[in-house]
């Protein structure tokens, strides 16, 4: 099986871009970020303190997470219900970068993360896919642009599905949460030391998913 790993900040684009380059090359796209999400999501609806790790640990056993794939296409499956469009709000966003610093639900998600690189081939994203979930894949993209033209995208995403949203404050959510995951003591934003620094700023989606489909293929081919 072969895997591409790509990690980057918040807001980055990862989701749509690794999606659309999976469907060019024929790869299953994984979200591992759904992952954390889904269990930031669980914990909320049980009213608990997403940054406690002694209230967020002992929940664990009652979170059956599940990723289904539907003509190619990735559901999050909580508990028996798909909730792809539930963890997507930006409460569920700060909650998952929350619970992803707990050592025990990395611990948690990790063996499903691994179980499905091995069966297919995948690109999957994250903050840590290159350098602790998939440190053998074929592939490394760390994927960025400026927290200014991250959060116009996120603000202009949100303002599209008819949500409120004020740019300053999605600036200010997003540098927050960069901080967080640059600087937890578990498995931190970093590139992997192989990895391909790809820095869309300035790009429109289809010069991204370009770019990126452009490197994969290269180094795929390099590597062989």
């Amino acid at each position: 099986m072969t895997a591409i790993a790509i990690d980057g900040p918040a807001g980055a684009g990862k989701s749509t871009i690794a999606r659309r380059a999976a469907r060019q090359i024929g790869y299953i796209y994984v979200d591992t970020g759904a992952l954390y999400r889904a269990v930031g999501l669980y914990m909320l609806k049980q009213g608990v303190d997403t940054s406690d790790s002694q209230a967020v640990t002992p929940l664990l056993k009652q979170v059956h997470v599940t990723l289904a794939f539907q003509n190619g296409e990735q559901k999050v499956i909580l508990c028996g219900e798909d909730v792809s469009c539930d963890i997507r709000t930006a409460e569920v966003s700060m909650a998952a970068s929350n619970v992803s610093a707990i050592p025990a639900v990395r611990d948690f998600l990790f063996s499903l993360q691994k179980d499905i690189a091995k069966t297919n081939d995948v690109i999957m994203d994250g903050r840590d896919i290159g350098t602790v979930v998939l440190p053998d894949a074929q592939v490394k993209i760390f994927l960025t642009a400026s927290p200014e033209e991250r959060a116009r995208r996120r603000y202009e995403q949100m303002i599209k599905k008819g949500e409120q949203a004020d740019y300053s404050e999605v600036l200010s959510d997003l540098k927050t949460r960069d901080y967080n995951d640059s600087h937890r003591a578990v498995a931190p934003l970093v590139p992997a030391a192989n990895a391909i620094i790809v820095d869309t700023t300035g790009n429109t989606l289809e010069q991204s998913v370009e770019q990126l489909t452009s490197i994969i293929k290269k180094n795929l081919q390099y590597n062989k």
